[in-house]
């Protein structure tokens, strides 16, 4: 039967294109206080297109918040659900529906929030293209598919979907826990599509995610902003001292210098390590991402383990900082380095923040500054891994099963089964509160872009992921 649901969602590519570019329009950032609205207005969309294929949706508010200086609503989550036999096994999808921000001066060739059908290339262009709002619409191609074909799910369906993924999943992690025994009852397995091939030719299956802890750092000195020509040389620059501290922190090839951070981190074992041998991965992959050859290895297993196994420390910005084209002599008076440590299975996230905050207020203390440092963080993402002990050749949970034959039906390949380097998450508060099990499936490729500038989704991976949902439902209810 899913044979008629993978023709219906090709005979359908113009109407999937043209929802998409709806969904794109919508420029639903959840990190800009004055972007707001627009989360809200997404919501409101996403739940009348579920609503309209038969789904029954409530939008479950959140809770508020606050947010550069103001008090606001927090974004609801929608909470869906189609199917409720009890002969039948219950599939949970997840998914967001806000996005970063993006702006035509940032670097985009397009307006990001228009979609742009590269047809030479079969790319299409916009924000949320493939983060999070393809997938999602992939899960509503779907639904559809099956009330236009007159064909009953081969599953029952429950969704969650939020609009605060990309700012920490503010109040959702809360929500889940209390509907454990009510509208996430019943759960049989969790499937997630929000992450990205490994390459941008195979397919993969992921079983585990880092997590994320993002601090800030603030250094206060003069009341006000300086003149360097009267000033400089006769202050304490803050400035100076936070450039100071934050290169301090990681080394430029990658090792991070805090002390108990890279002690939590599990050994490797010669089982695990042969995971990354035989993934169909080389670094022209990374390459092409990024278009450059930046690479700190030239070993693809250490460029992997190094994406996927082992933590991270990337410097992300400094606020307060004299940032326009052009020359400003200007001493700042108060500046904010920001800065995230990607965290892996075995990580503790409060070890974590105490041991980054004792290192930077003890590097601070041997500068001998008069200016004030200021430590703060965001509650961390925490890091989640299905099966640390996996075969490279099958993971035996039918939920993972079901993937691998989607798949192959789907693309004609074995997918590699991988880990990522991203977080998302709420992954760990499904799987320990439901007790359940939990996989990423994704639809996009590498070199997507998603957070960048030009973020894409190839047409091809647009269809085809959105087959792949529908025949892994299949596949989930003949396991």
């Amino acid at each position: 039967m899913s044979d008629k649901i993978v023709a219906h969602i090709e005979a359908n590519q113009k109407k999937y294109v043209d929802r998409l570019a709806e969904a794109v329009g919508i420029p639903s950032v959840s990190g800009d206080a004055s972007y707001r609205h627009h989360v809200f207005e997404m919501a409101d969309w996403l739940a009348n297109e579920f609503t309209k294929v038969g789904a029954q949706v409530t939008k479950r508010p959140l809770g508020k918040q606050e947010i550069q200086g103001e008090t606001i609503d927090l974004p609801p989550a929608l909470l869906g659900q189609i199917g409720n036999d009890p002969a039948k096994k219950t599939i949970l999808v997840y998914g967001h529906f806000d996005v970063q921000p993006a702006l035509k001066s940032d670097g985009w060739d397009s307006e990001p929030f228009k979609l742009v059908h590269d047809e030479a290339t079969g790319r299409l262009y916009g924000r949320g293209s493939t983060d999070d709002k393809g997938p999602i619409l992939g899960w509503l191609h779907v639904l559809e598919a099956h009330k236009e074909l007159g064909l009953d799910l081969p599953v029952n369906l429950k969704f969650v979907f939020e609009g605060m993924e990309e700012s920490g999943s503010e109040g959702l992690e809360e929500l889940v826990v209390s509907e454990k025994n009510g509208f996430l009852a019943g759960v049989d397995a969790v499937c997630i599509s929000d992450n990205y091939w490994l390459g941008t030719t195979k397919p993969c299956i992921t079983h585990g995610l880092r997590g994320c802890a993002y601090f800030y750092l603030t250094v206060s000195g003069p009341a006000r902003d300086l003149h360097s020509g009267v000033f400089g040389g006769v202050v304490h620059e803050p400035m100076t001292d936070l450039i100071s501290i934050m290169s301090r922190l990681v080394t430029p090839e990658g090792k991070i210098l805090i002390p108990g951070i890279n002690e939590q981190v599990a050994p490797l074992t010669d089982a695990e390590r042969e995971v990354y041998n035989v993934m169909d991965f080389s670094l022209e992959d990374i390459n092409s991402a990024t278009g450059s050859k930046t690479t700190i290895s030239d070993d693809k297993v250490s460029m992997l383990m190094s994406r996927m196994r082992y933590p991270s420390l990337s410097l992300h910005g400094i606020e307060g900082a004299f940032a326009e084209p052009g020359a400003k002599t200007v001493i700042p008076a108060k500046v904010t380095g920001k800065f995230s440590i990607r965290m892996v299975p075995d990580m503790d996230g409060q070890k974590v923040i105490d041991a980054v905050k004792a290192y930077v207020e003890d590097e601070f203390k041997k500068l001998g500054s008069r200016n004030t440092i200021e430590f703060k963080h965001d509650s961390p993402g925490l890091p989640w891994v299905a099966d640390p002990n996996v075969s490279a050749q099958a993971y035996q949970h039918w939920n993972y099963e079901a993937a691998f034959r989607a798949t192959e039906k789907v693309y004609g390949v074995r997918p590699d089964l991988t880990r990522e380097g991203g977080s998302i998450p709420i992954t760990l508060t499904f799987a320990d509160t439901l007790n359940c099990n939990v996989l990423l499936l994704p639809m996009g490729r590498s070199d997507d872009g998603a957070h960048s500038t030009n973020e894409k989704i190839d047409l091809s991976n647009y269809i085809k992921g959105t087959q792949l949902l529908g025949t892994y439902l299949y596949e989930v209810a003949s396991a």
